[in-house]
């Protein structure tokens, strides 16, 4: 890098003088779980979320216990807010469907609260994927009637 180079990051004569490096947000769609009590808490925190800049839409399926918001906003920056506008636990949702793990029902993956269809997402965590492994008699059981057995037809 020569000097020119070097002396060139400081200078920007574009913009008359000043530049920043502001990066437009991505549109993406931010899914929380939050828990609704009533109608009134709905509103609540729809109204939290709805204020917010770049927030371009807003669905809440109370069911699931589910806010699933759509814009150019920042996932954590949307967790704070439902947390201090509205003082109810909020966290990312938590949940995959249940086909896109390899052993759904292992320990630290299934549970109770998830909702049907669904199971705990171990994908960002290794340590819990480590405990979702199958042991090495589910792993016998299920190869031994799986299609690329070549002696499967005769078990059966």
């Amino acid at each position: 890098m020569g000097m020119m180079d070097y002396l060139s990051n400081f200078v920007d004569c574009s913009n008359g003088g000043h530049h920043h490096h502001n990066k437009r947000k991505q549109l993406q769609t931010v899914e929380i779980k939050v828990k609704f009590d009533c109608e009134g808490c709905v509103r609540k925190i729809r109204k939290a979320v709805e204020s917010m800049k770049g927030v371009t839409q807003v669905d809440i399926d109370a069911k699931q216990s589910k806010l699933t918001v759509v814009g150019y906003v920042e996932p954590n920056k949307v967790v704070s807010r439902v947390i201090r506008r509205t003082g109810k636990r909020a966290e990312l949702w938590p949940y995959v469907p249940y086909d896109v793990v390899d052993h759904p029902y292992a320990p630290g993956v299934y549970d109770k609260k998830a909702p049907a269809g669904y199971v705990r997402n171990t994908m960002d965590n290794p340590k819990a994927n480590s405990l979702a492994r199958a042991s090495s008699t589910e792993v016998r059981y299920s190869t031994a009637f799986s299609d690329e057995n070549a002696n499967a037809c005769t078990i059966m």
